[in-house]
């Protein structure tokens, strides 16, 4: 039986001894291609080094073709947003205040301090404020101001202290972003990413203010994935064009905290492995991942409604990323 274990085990001895051998290589394959068969999670996957396809599959779902939730990688999709924002000059930088750029969002009665909490503080999700993820998740969509009930939320650390995963963050700056460009997070999104690398970027959910929810619940194919990857790998670059500023996706790679649930360090918006890989994470076990160092791009996407948790399924992607596809490279 091939177990997270076992993965990781051959990869490693594969890769201590150099380039893969021709039989190393189509065991990492054959590791690849039973996937599905293991992790009845799996939806699909992708492996690109460079521009080759190393792997690609629709196990189960929807296929490669068709819209997926992304859930949570909705986050780091906001967070290029907010790099693009800055280098179109519609906010002066991360260290800009939510009271400089949308004092309006604020509400009547929130903690003074909120009005200082910094882009940086929101895109790192050290904000400060009392999570709305988790066990508040459903309290807070069902209010009828999302923006202001985060914001009243009481703070429980100090802005810019420890991480505070919470969707209420990347809300916020999702909202600040559309105040400051006048444009919805949608129109910033086709701008910035839609047109360039030619995928679709549907509507998707709203909260009663019309700002689109920034951090959940956006929806691309695993192919329009794969490219967000490579735009990752490459420093912004796409098709020899610089999509999202290069200086913008090397400081957004540079650990301003750590995560308390998976011990990963976090950027702006994307998580940073040990093992060199940048990732966004999204509920279920959506991944879009690059690791520049070895050139690889990969997308991956799972069934939504099932949690992915790094003990659990995602710690099986952990194994495939760090072992069979790794070892690839």
């Amino acid at each position: 039986m091939i177990t997270r274990r076992s993965l990781l085990a051959a990869s490693t001895a594969m890769l201590a001894t150099g380039a893969l051998t021709g039989r190393a290589r189509a065991q990492s394959l054959s590791d690849l291609e039973t996937a599905g068969d293991r992790f009845d999670q799996l939806h699909s996957l992708q492996v690109m080094q460079g521009d080759k396809i190393l792997f690609e599959r629709a196990f189960r779902g929807p296929g490669l073709d068709r819209l997926a939730n992304i859930k949570s990688c909705s986050k780091s999709i906001v967070a290029l947003l907010l790099g693009n924002a800055i280098d179109k000059g519609a906010v002066t930088g991360v260290e800009a205040t939510l009271g400089e750029v949308a004092a309006a969002l604020i509400p009547a009665g929130a903690d003074p301090r909120v009005a200082d909490i910094t882009l940086e503080d929101l895109v790192t999700l050290r904000a400060g404020l009392e999570r709305t993820s988790g066990g508040n998740y459903g309290e807070w969509v069902s209010s009828r101001n999302w923006v202001a009930n985060a914001l009243s939320r009481p703070m429980v650390a100090r802005p810019g202290g420890r991480m505070l995963y919470s969707t209420g963050s990347t809300h916020v700056l999702g909202a600040a972003l559309a105040e400051a460009t006048g444009d919805s997070l949608l129109a910033q999104a086709r701008a910035a990413l839609g047109r360039p690398l030619g995928i679709d970027i549907p509507p998707w959910t709203r909260d009663p203010q019309g700002y689109y929810l920034g951090g959940n619940e956006m929806a691309l194919t695993p192919r329009a994935m794969l490219r967000i990857a490579q735009v990752m790998r490459d420093g912004g670059r796409y098709n020899g064009a610089q999509v999202i500023p290069k200086s913008w996706i090397q400081t957004s790679l540079r650990a301003r905290t750590r995560s308390p649930f998976s011990g990963m360090g976090y950027g702006y918006g994307w998580f940073l492995t040990d093992t060199g890989y940048v990732l966004a994470r999204g509920y279920g076990g959506q991944v879009i991942a690059a690791h520049p160092d070895r050139g690889l791009a990969v997308a991956l996407t799972s069934d939504p409604l099932r949690p992915a948790r790094s003990g659990g399924y995602f710690g099986d992607i952990e194994a495939l990323l760090n072992g069979p596809i790794l070892a690839l490279a």
